[in-house]
């Protein structure tokens, strides 16, 4: 375990009591929505005067050069499946219960961070623990038990979990339920990012839904208006191209870009549009021949993970959300603060949520590409006020969503 500051922060050893909390994030690898959730909590609590440990994994990803100088980094070491077990190993109904989780390659070194986490609890002391997405609670749940520290614990939700499950292509993957049911319960509190995915939770972990708060993702509004204001060079977007489609995720099934290739391809027959999709993964190629086999690939574009998408969001004529499953889509989000109308899917869950049931933007039924075609040229033809869609993301404040956080981290 290693813990280092940003920059001229307090020092990792300074005490401040119940004004300690730490913050658990497997990495800031893919730059994912739960990461940037943790780095805007993070940031806030730490402007609030607040020790805050930003607890990795492993220190990587593309978030941590926005991370301020005010926040402790700690990376842990994790140990091989072998050794973990080992750690184990008198928490036999434990252990077996995790069984092929460990040696899994996605979930082994997270999970292997079991050891260093408690160190962590045991020598650093914090009053409260967050952690986000399932190995990560996981992790922190274990570390916890193995901790003789009685250090709050909560874990947060950001994903629709039977839909997650029943989507997901690798047998581990669909256990997750498993592993939730018998972990979850023994945190302090419980915190989902919408209520559609607390309702979930509730009947997949069998407990009351007064045990999970619903804390929507906080989005730092002042930072995107400012960097949605950024230079942006890009030939698509010069004076009299034609407009652009926007998209934004991770390429893998859950995002379900191969649905939005398609509507493009309806509304490229008709208009004449381009598509842009910023994000990186393993589903690249198969998009790409997608949209040779559909004769559109002269106007679709796939940059990769982009620093600042707010930009693009800003200039954007529309922006769409194709997904198969969400939590709460902060993109969605981040895309009413710039401005920008949206289309979605009506996904579990997030999406209705966010726009209302339909009120700030248009849903659709999930993988109807000709619903979605015709959604985003409604959208093209009658787009809603700008400010309309940035009064009704000031609804996902940072502030907000903090005292709301710091009510479950320190509260009774």
């Amino acid at each position: 375990m290693t813990i280092s500051t940003s920059g001229n922060g307090a020092s990792p050893f300074d005490r401040t009591g119940g004004r300690h909390i730490g913050l658990f994030v497997r990495s800031f690898g893919g730059g994912g929505g739960a990461e940037r959730v943790m780095l805007n909590l993070a940031t806030a609590l730490a402007g609030r005067d607040y020790r805050v440990d930003l607890v990795m994994g492993q220190k990587k990803g593309h978030f941590l050069n926005e991370i301020p100088d005010t926040i402790n980094i700690v990376e842990l070491r994790p140990l091989s499946a072998r050794r973990l077990f080992a750690a184990l190993r008198h928490m036999r109904d434990i252990s077996g219960r995790l069984g092929s989780h460990v040696f899994n390659r996605k979930a082994a070194w997270i999970l292997g961070t079991v050891p260093a986490l408690t160190a962590y609890l045991n020598t650093q002391r914090p009053a409260a623990l967050l952690s986000a997405l399932n190995y990560p609670n996981i992790a922190a749940l274990l570390a916890r038990r193995l901790s003789p520290r009685p250090t709050r614990l909560v874990v947060s939700i950001h994903n629709h979990l039977s839909t997650a499950a029943s989507g997901a292509s690798k047998l581990n993957e669909r256990r997750i339920p498993q592993l939730a049911r018998r972990f979850y319960p023994e945190a302090d509190r419980i915190v989902a990012v919408s209520d559609g995915v607390a309702d979930d939770l509730a009947q997949v972990i069998a407990v009351p839904r007064s045990r999970i708060t619903t804390i929507y993702n906080p989005i730092s509004r002042p930072e995107i208006l400012r960097q949605a204001q950024a230079r942006l060079d890009h030939a698509w977007f010069a004076p009299g191209a034609p407009r652009v489609i926007l998209g934004i995720g991770k390429l893998k099934p859950q995002k379900d870009f191969a649905c939005l290739i398609r509507a493009f391809a309806h509304v490229r027959a008709i208009r004449p549009v381009r598509l842009l999709v910023l994000g990186e993964g393993p589903q690249r190629n198969a998009l790409l021949s997608l949209a040779r086999a559909l004769k559109v690939e002269k106007d679709i574009a796939l940059p990769g993970f982009v620093a600042n998408p707010f930009a693009y969001l800003d200039r954007a004529a529309v922006f769409v959300l194709s997904s198969a499953w969400e939590g709460l889509p902060t993109v969605l989000i981040e895309a009413l603060a710039c401005g920008c109308p949206v289309v979605s899917t009506d996904c579990p869950s997030g999406p209705a949520e966010i726009l209302d049931g339909g009120k700030y933007g248009r849903l659709v039924p999930m993988g109807d590409d000709t619903a979605l075609a015709e959604a985003i040229v409604a959208s093209l033809d009658h787009p809603l006020p700008p400010e309309r869609l940035r009064d009704r993301a000031r609804l996902f404040s940072v502030d907000h969503a903090v005292e709301r956080y710091l009510n479950v981290l320190l509260g009774d």
